[in-house]
Parts: C-alpha cells; sequence; structure tokens
C-alpha cells in the first residue's frame, strides 16, 4: 500500500513536478498568481466580514453586499485553489512534511464549512433575508469565524515556505 509521502513524493518528482520547481519563470508566475488571488478573494472576504459584524457598509443591505461580492470571491477562490494546487505540486513531499500543512488544510475546510453554513442555514433565516435592520447574532459569529479562519489560513500559509527550511 502507498503511503500519503509516497503519492506526494511521486507527485514532486513527476515531469510538471520538476518542470514547475526548475523552471525560471513558472514557479514564481504561479506563487505569485496564489498570492495576488489570496488577497483579492480574502480581502473581498473580509469586506463581507466587516459588513457581518456590523463594522462597514451598515446602511448597505447585507444581501446586496453578498450578491455583489459574491462572483468575485468565488472566482478568486478558483483562481487561489489551481495556483496553489500547482505550487503545492511542485513542493509536495516538502510541504507535506511541515505540521503546517495539516493545519492549514483543516483551516480551509473549516473556513468553506462556516461559508457553507451561512449561505445554507443563516443567510436564509428571514431577519437576513429581508435586510431587518438588527440582525442575528449568529451572521456577526460567522463573520468573526471567517476572518479568525482565513487570518491562521494565511499566517500557516505564509510560514511553510520558511518552517520546512528551519530545521535544515
Amino acid at each position: 500500500m502507498t503511503s500519503l509521502h509516497e503519492l506526494a513524493q511521486a507527485l514532486q518528482d513527476s515531469r510538471i513536478g520538476d518542470a514547475i520547481a526548475e523552471s525560471r519563470y513558472m514557479f514564481p508566475i504561479f506563487e505569485g498568481t496564489h498570492l495576488l488571488s489570496l488577497v483579492f478573494s480574502v480581502g473581498l472576504i473580509f469586506l463581507t466580514d466587516l459588513r457581518l459584524i456590523g463594522v462597514f457598509w451598515r446602511q448597505v443591505p447585507l444581501t446586496e453586499v453578498l450578491h455583489q461580492l459574491r462572483p468575485y470571491i468565488l472566482g478568486g477562490f478558483a483562481v487561489l485553489f489551481v495556483s496553489g494546487g500547482l505550487v503545492f505540486w511542485s513542493e509536495a513531499a516538502t510541504i507535506m512534511a511541515s505540521p503546517l500543512w495539516s493545519i492549514k488544510m483543516v483551516l480551509v475546510a473549516a473556513g468553506g464549512l462556516n461559508a457553507l453554513y451561512f449561505e445554507l442555514v443563516i443567510a436564509k433565516r428571514r431577519e437576513v433575508a429581508e435586510n431587518h435592520p438588527v440582525l442575528p447574532s449568529s451572521v456577526r459569529y460567522a463573520g468573526l469565524a471567517s476572518m479568525t479562519i482565513w487570518t491562521l489560513v494565511i499566517i500557516c500559509g505564509r510560514l511553510l515556505a520558511y518552517v520546512p527550511r528551519w530545521g535544515s
């Protein structure tokens, strides 16, 4: 039976993994794209979260903020996941050796679950859907959870570039 580490090593050692890692331009382009799409998508999420917690755009109906920003957030995440997958492909075994990778993936899943719960449950509540001036506390909690989770994802992701090298 093949271990997860062996699969990661095979992915990293593949022709595509080697091409990305050894290319003068591919790796920096993919990593730069990953960082820019991160700034774009998570930046828009933070704007949305600030509206959820009642700090920003209070006069704008929440449903309008969600409707306007959702396509850009989802598009940014699509680019984020593709570019992140390509960066991962070139360093899979190295990245997976760090406990930060597991923590980051658990946090990404938590961020996705928080967003799904918000979209499928909280946003469907009458007070939210009808844009009541006083939103339920669950809306604020979802925004705070989102900001916390995505901040931790970014911290773990950035540390991944340095922590595996600390022990070397």
